[in-house]
């Protein structure tokens, strides 16, 4: 069995952390983190699938090809996206800067950044808060690394779990930023997660794909990708297990506790959406097939219309109706079965009346609730989590950039 522990990204044997304020953000703002580990290790990668990648997704997308990592360096406040050659050599000099601090190879240094599109980084800043972000590490530097990384988050978002694989105590830690742009295929959100476990790169990255779909790609604050979505995984083998192996019972066992971290970290950032006051999961199940599921799962977690309603507590079935309608598969509306929890509101192709609706009313008053759909028509299912669309969500990304 898991258990959780506290230390975040540090949780695991020989990583070390800090935050500080560089100069990026307005004064008294931490807006640069470090994690390192104590010996460099396979590190796995996922970054976001927008045609438009910012500068460090770029320069990690090529670190990554050779499979090892040391360092991960953050900026908060500025996304280093759109910015031309320049912004590409930036991320390159945030790695050459760590790289020679640290002595190890600059490829170790992986880079990210997130904040405001198409505006120079503050290099000035950063090759003076750099040396100093080196002097703060230390194994207690998790909060101040968790802080300096986000944006219009109001919390920071981190996770540390451990369970005994093997004969071995294993550790996940990680920390996590997000909270509007949020969406499957990630969006303007960036997670680490560190793992003193041995493991080999190519079975970390293959794990780290299926984990993600699970977890920070069932998503969605408000429909929106963006450029610097990125996930790293890094292991340094301190736990001193027998490798971890697709062949062997550990790899099923290590890859639910990876799983775990990311379910927390992705709800973390679900539960912190821009304005957002409710999560909401949203099951739809007996569909002609899983693509077919995951469409309708994806329609009706994007919606504006749905999510208002949800936001004003309105059981308004037929705004869902309306959706599923315009999915673009196969329905028989007379098989269509809806629930909140577990009160029907849609059955047999009608709604069930007032009485109903106000029972579902109540349900909808909470922090959080299910809305499950049962299409009737085969075996295809999926699953996503959301939340309402608020005025505050408006009000937030009106002046974003004030």
């Amino acid at each position: 069995m898991s258990k959780r522990i506290t230390g975040g990204i540090t949780a695991p044997k020989g990583f070390l952390a800090a935050g500080i304020h560089s100069g990026i953000k307005p004064a008294d703002q931490l807006d640069l983190a470090l994690v390192t580990s104590e010996t460099p290790g396979p590190i796995a990668g996922v970054f976001t699938k927008n045609i438009i990648p910012a500068a460090p997704v770029i320069l990690d997308q090529q670190h990554l090809k050779r499979g090892v990592g040391q360092a991960i360096i953050i900026n908060s406040g500025n996304a280093n996206a759109f910015t031309g050659h320049d912004g590409y050599d930036h991320a390159e000099e945030m790695a050459h800067l760590v790289a020679s601090q640290l002595g190890i190879p600059r490829h170790y240094v992986f880079v990210s950044s997130t904040g405001v599109i198409g505006v120079p980084l503050p290099m000035p800043a950063l090759r003076k808060g750099i040396p100093k972000l080196l002097t703060c590490l230390c194994s207690s530097g998790q909060g101040d690394a968790a802080q300096a990384i986000i944006t219009t988050d109001t919390r920071t978002k981190t996770i540390a779990v451990q369970q005994r694989i093997a004969g071995k105590l294993l550790t996940i830690g990680g920390m996590a930023k997000g909270s509007g742009m949020i969406h499957p295929d990630m969006a303007t959100m960036l997670a680490y997660l560190t793992t003193d476990a041995v493991i080999n790169q190519k079975t970390l990255q293959k794990m780290l794909h299926i984990v993600m779909d699970q977890t920070f790609n069932c998503i969605s604050v408000d429909g929106e990708t963006s450029t610097n979505d990125t996930v790293l995984c890094l292991a340094n083998g301190m736990a001193g297990n027998r490798t971890i192996r697709p062949s062997l019972s550990a790899h099923m066992q290590f890859q639910k506790l990876l799983h775990e971290a990311c379910h927390c970290l992705a709800m973390a950032i679900c539960r912190d959406g821009e304005g957002a006051t409710k999560t909401i999961e949203i099951q739809v199940t007996e569909a002609t097939s899983h693509k077919a599921a995951r469409q309708f799962v994806h329609t009706l977690a994007t919606s504006p219309l749905v999510k208002t309603a949800l936001f004003g507590a309105d059981p308004n079935w037929g705004r869902i109706i309306a959706v599923l309608g315009r999915s673009g598969y196969p329905l028989r509306p007379d098989r269509i079965v809806i629930a909140f929890n577990q009160i029907t509101i849609v059955k047999d192709g009608k709604g069930l009346g007032p009485r109903i609706e106000r029972q579902v009313q109540k349900i909808m008053q909470r922090p959080s609730f299910t809305i499950s759909v049962s299409l009737g028509m085969g075996i295809g299912k999926a699953t996503k989590w959301t939340t309402d669309l608020t005025y505050d969500y408006v009000k937030i990304n009106a002046s974003y950039r004030s």
